[in-house]
């Protein structure tokens, strides 16, 4: 008979499931953190904003690992809003956004 998972365990699949809730890990300790990154990975929920969150607790083995896994921001360019500085012409077919 298999046992069951531990406490732990399922507290670690629990929170790889609402990883984007959290607004901060570093008070995770350790060991932990790196068992949660992984399964992180392995579930495929590695977002920006959780990556942000992996790096934001400084863990030396949560880093090396990214570094090793060459893992990298994604930089997305912001536009311009100001009016003066971006026209957009809009087709007269579309009417009247603004």
């Amino acid at each position: 008979m298999r046992t069951p998972p531990s406490l732990v365990s399922l507290a670690i699949d629990a929170a790889v499931l609402n990883l984007s809730r959290f607004s901060d890990l570093s008070p995770i300790p350790d060991h932990i953190l790196l068992d949660l990154f992984l399964r992180t990975l392995r579930a495929g929920k590695l977002t920006e904003k959780i990556l942000k969150l992996f790096i934001a607790t400084g863990n030396d083995e949560v880093l090396s690992l990214i570094q090793a896994l060459n893992i990298q921001h994604v930089l997305t360019p912001v536009l311009p809003t100001s009016k003066s500085i971006l026209t957009i012409s809009i087709p007269s077919e579309y009417g009247e956004l603004f």
